[in-house]
């Protein structure tokens, strides 16, 4: 029997300890108002939204629904700072089989990823990092809620957040990241306000999603599947997870998705070109 939607998400909730499985405006989130601020035609560097009042760090949901059928997946590579001695034991919090079926079928993809996991897997972060069909993005050092009430994740306290997302930049660097981009997904996708002005100055933008895929946790793969294909409109950004043990069924819906989003008239894209697309847009 394929669970209903709101199984998913209780699922999604009680497993989030491992995996950031929120929706979008998670518990606590405000939202800043949205504005923009497109890269220099002959700039390289990936376009960012413009900061909120008085600085406030910005956060982008989703691009523009009148541009095309364009959709961004995205994928958390999450572990968090007291994991390490399961990674030990043998528990897979990376998962190479996704990472391979997302280059078979050529769709190029951002990958959110903690700086703990970056050093346990400094070989594949460097690969991820080099492949020109993946962006990467930074999803904290700790995995640690920047908000008190996430799931029932660890929490940061406001002082420690700047600290532990330059940590995380700094580590995906020595793991082998060229250019982590200037993306940052708050664990469990909880933010408010606080969090916000923490990361404020420090040149990011927050990214969230529109569509939840439900995956963390998950056993039944057709379920997932269909809540990504009911969700997906023009311009979504659908979070997904590549850490294997959290998220066991994720290649099987990638492989599902995929196909059947291209017969739509889909073309998947990379964030930073939603980003820009709204840029452009406004």
């Amino acid at each position: 029997m394929i669970p209903s939607v709101r199984r998913l998400t209780v699922v999604c909730a009680l497993a989030a300890a491992l995996a950031a499985c929120g929706t979008a405006g998670a518990p606590g989130a405000d939202r800043p108002a949205r504005s923009t601020v497109p890269a220099s035609p002959s700039s390289s560097r990936p376009p960012l939204l413009a900061p909120g009042p008085s600085g406030l760090t910005p956060v982008f949901e989703h691009g523009p629904r009148t541009l095309g059928k364009t959709v961004a997946l995205t994928f958390d590579a999450d572990m968090t700072a007291d994991q390490g001695p399961r990674a030990a034991a043998g528990e897979h919090f990376d998962n190479p089989d996704l990472i391979g079926a997302l280059r078979a079928l050529k769709v190029p993809a951002t990958i959110f990823m903690t700086g703990r996991w970056a050093e346990q897997y400094p070989v594949e972060a460097r690969s991820l990092g080099h492949d020109p069909q993946f962006e990467v993005a930074n999803h904290s050092w700790s995995h640690y809620a920047f908000t008190d009430d996430c799931y029932g994740l660890p929490t940061v306290g406001a002082d420690g957040m700047r600290t532990d997302v330059e940590r995380a930049f700094a580590s995906l660097r020595k793991a082998g990241v060229p250019k982590p981009l200037p993306y940052f997904r708050f664990p469990g996708g909880c933010y408010d306000q606080r969090a916000l002005r923490a990361l404020s100055g420090l040149g990011v933008t927050a990214v969230q999603w529109d569509v939840v895929s439900g995956d963390a946790f998950a056993t039944d793969a057709d379920a997932v599947t269909r809540q990504v294909l009911d969700g997906v409109k023009p311009g979504s950004v659908v979070v997904m997870h590549c850490t294997r043990s959290a998220a066991p069924t994720t290649e099987q819906v990638v492989r599902a998705v995929v196909p059947e989003l291209r017969h739509r008239g889909y073309r998947f894209v990379k964030v930073s070109q939603l980003i820009g697309e709204t840029a452009g847009h406004r």
